[in-house]
């Protein structure tokens, strides 16, 4: 019997959904998890398991399962021996040390003597030993952010999206210990066959991930402004120009970051580039 990939994913919830999603964008088929435990893929060598996000470290390094996709900050919290192989650019937050709006915060030494209830002890334990603060930890599983509200904590250590939870319960947000997002983890002693089918599937996830992070841009411009738009858009390699039909003018093809777009546009425009298409990628291979 040939390997099958075992990938761990979240039982549900909207990292459930944006695993599943990934896969299928990489051409692999499985369901999401709302009536099994277990998956298979119907053509690719996987099968996923759907599990509670704070169990998936240990069953990766028990070798019940070969991968998984999980938070950042569940990874750190554990502390189990799994290789974090690929940041994933999806489920992004933040774990942050907040207050009771009207206390006053200076710096974090606010927090000596005082009490904090997280349910990430271990990473607020290692950041309070680094900063050299003495605070009591009050390790709760749940609704952290009513705990200064009840009287149980003076602060909380918790993961913020948007901040309108602590907004609401009457917390400000005054130090972040940690940026999180998706990522890709793996048992570290795999063998030869589902090593081979992991990095298969790293490099679908890479080659959608460089598509959603760029962007595909055709343009027109004088030949004369050739040298300057490539220094623009330099593109993989270089960009694609084309001659047009029109005498002294050429069309352009490139790769455009995400992030960037739009002010290379500003400048594109001024050196003369014209009639400017801006395409998303479906996959990009490099």
């Amino acid at each position: 019997m040939k390997d099958v990939l075992r990938i761990a994913i979240q039982k549900s919830g909207r990292l459930n959904e944006q695993s599943v999603q990934l896969l299928k964008e990489c051409g692999v088929k499985v369901g999401n998890g709302s009536s099994t435990l277990i998956a298979r893929a119907s053509n690719f060598p996987l099968e996923a398991l759907f599990l509670r996000d704070d169990d998936i470290p240990q069953y990766i390094e028990d070798n019940v399962a070969d991968a998984g996709i999980l938070g950042e900050n569940v990874v750190a919290e554990k502390r189990k021996k799994v290789e974090v192989l690929e940041q994933l650019g999806f489920a992004r937050c933040r774990l942050s040390l907040a207050i009771r709006r009207e206390d006053e915060y200076g710096d974090v030494s606010f927090f000596n003597g005082k009490k904090i209830a997280t349910s990430y002890p271990e990473i607020l334990k290692s950041f309070l030993k680094k900063n050299k603060v003495k605070a009591e930890i009050e390790e709760i599983s749940g609704s952290v952010e009513i705990a200064p509200g009840i009287g149980l904590a003076d602060g909380i250590f918790d993961i913020v999206s948007t901040g309108s939870t602590l907004f609401t319960n009457g917390l400000k947000e005054v130090e972040t210990i940690m940026h999180s997002q998706a990522v890709l983890i793996a048992n570290r002693k795999l063998n030869k066959s589902k090593t081979e089918i992991l990095e298969k599937l790293l490099f679908r996830i890479r080659a959608v991930n460089n598509a959603r992070s760029n962007k595909y841009i055709l343009l027109n411009a004088p030949d004369k402004s050739l040298d300057k738009i490539c220094k623009l858009l330099p593109g993989i390699k270089s960009p694609t120009i084309l001659p047009l039909a029109k005498t002294g003018w050429s069309s352009l093809h490139s790769v455009v970051k995400e992030d960037v777009f739009w002010e290379v546009i500003d400048e594109l425009k001024k050196v003369g580039a014209e009639g400017i298409l801006v395409v998303p990628i479906e996959k990009m291979v490099v």
